[in-house]
């Protein structure tokens, strides 16, 4: 097997180790990804932007201006339709500012309570820094909000998200199963297909 160090390194603008090994998955061996924490980025990189691709490009921009590194970052939001649109942008903090998943889903689903409206979608917005050159992409997975929760793979919001054409959440899946879907998975394909057309 290739030495992980002989391959070329793009650094994921993310602390999240869950979502670096899901891309990592998806990108196999055509890079090897690196984190924040990989590169001595420890401080909180502000998410002040009001939409997805707002705060994708912030993020990307801080490590580039600062650590002098090409590298990509993602931001995700869960839009649920009876909400209007929320938790959108404040997905990850939609609790409160320092709100776990559990705080998170709790609240969404109170909020929801009995409705049988429960249509959602996630949607990833991811920035690609290169030489200089930035690049947007996206993926949508429509899908509705479960009842209950449901499962114990993934992360954040998947054991109350049941993407469309299916009946489990993205918790009852395996990662091939829930890449093969996914926002994350389309907006990642979209990168390494970039990525690869340019190698």
């Amino acid at each position: 097997m290739k030495n992980l160090r002989e391959k070329p390194v793009l650094v994921f603008a993310t602390h999240n180790l869950n979502k670096a090994e899901e891309v990592q998955q998806m990108i196999g061996e055509a890079y090897f990804i690196k984190t924040l924490v990989d590169i001595g980025c420890h401080e909180a990189i502000p998410e002040t932007s009001d939409t997805l691709e707002g705060n994708a490009r912030l993020k990307a921009m801080h490590v580039v201006k600062h650590y002098g590194v090409d590298c990509f970052a993602d931001d995700t939001g869960l839009e649920v339709q009876l909400l209007n649109g929320r938790p959108g942008v404040r997905t990850a903090r939609y609790a409160s500012e320092h709100a776990n998943a559990e705080e998170n889903i709790t609240k969404l689903l109170a909020e929801l309570g009995e409705t049988t409206d429960r249509q959602a979608q996630f949607r990833t917005s991811i920035c690609l820094i290169r030489s200089g050159m930035v690049e947007q992409l996206d993926g949508t997975c429509k899908g509705r909000i479960a009842e209950q929760r449901s499962g114990a793979k993934g992360f954040g919001y998947d054991p109350i998200f049941i993407p469309e054409g299916e009946s489990r959440t993205f918790a009852e899946m395996n990662s091939g199963e829930k890449n093969a879907i996914s926002h994350r998975g389309m907006a990642i394909r979209k990168m390494v297909k970039t990525l690869l057309a340019s190698k």
